[in-house]
């Protein structure tokens, strides 16, 4: 028992130095079906004047909630500027796909690296962005929550994102 505590000791430093994060903690994992699990993406786009705001929240029972508009409702259930001319814009809507649906989005999303924080060559080149995209996530009790622009951080999985928006913004109900 002691050789092995001290070969640990003698090992865990090193697992820093290799620039993926402690050994223990993988964000690739296989997303087992839970009601507990969501996904809640927003996506700006800034090209329009007001800004219009897009936001998709998948939940593992299978529900769908959307919102769209240029409130800032949108992004923000607690919101406090209700003067702003913009306030009541927000449309939403509920749509109801079967949690297999679900979870084969989540694990889409998870396989595109959501849960990865330890990503690296993968920023964008570009230094000024029209777009916007955030996702928080709760996968399998593994969480995602920065509030960064995914664009500027890892192209590939904000293209991800966008699809999953796009599939839900406008569906043939």
């Amino acid at each position: 028992m002691k050789k092995f505590l001290l070969f640990s000791l003698f090992l865990f430093p090193f697992s820093f130095l290799s620039g993926c994060g402690p050994f223990w903690v993988d964000p690739y994992i296989t997303v087992k079906e839970s009601s507990l699990n969501w996904v809640a993406i927003h996506y700006y786009n800034m090209n329009h004047k007001p800004i219009r705001r897009i936001g998709v929240e998948i939940y593992g029972n299978g529900l769908v909630v959307v919102k769209k508009g240029t409130s800032e409702l949108v992004s923000n259930d607690f919101a406090k500027r209700n003067k702003s001319e913009d306030w009541a814009k927000i449309k939403s809507y509920r749509i109801q796909i079967t949690p297999k649906e679900a979870n084969d989005i989540f694990q889409n999303l998870v396989n595109f690296g959501v849960l990865d924080r330890e990503k690296t060559f993968k920023k964008s080149k570009k230094t000024e962005f029209n777009r916007f995209i955030a996702v928080k996530a709760n996968l399998s009790n593994n969480t995602y929550s920065d509030n960064v622009n995914i664009f500027e951080e890892d192209p590939d999985l904000a293209e991800q994102l966008l699809d999953v928006v796009r599939e839900f913004e406008n569906p043939a109900l």
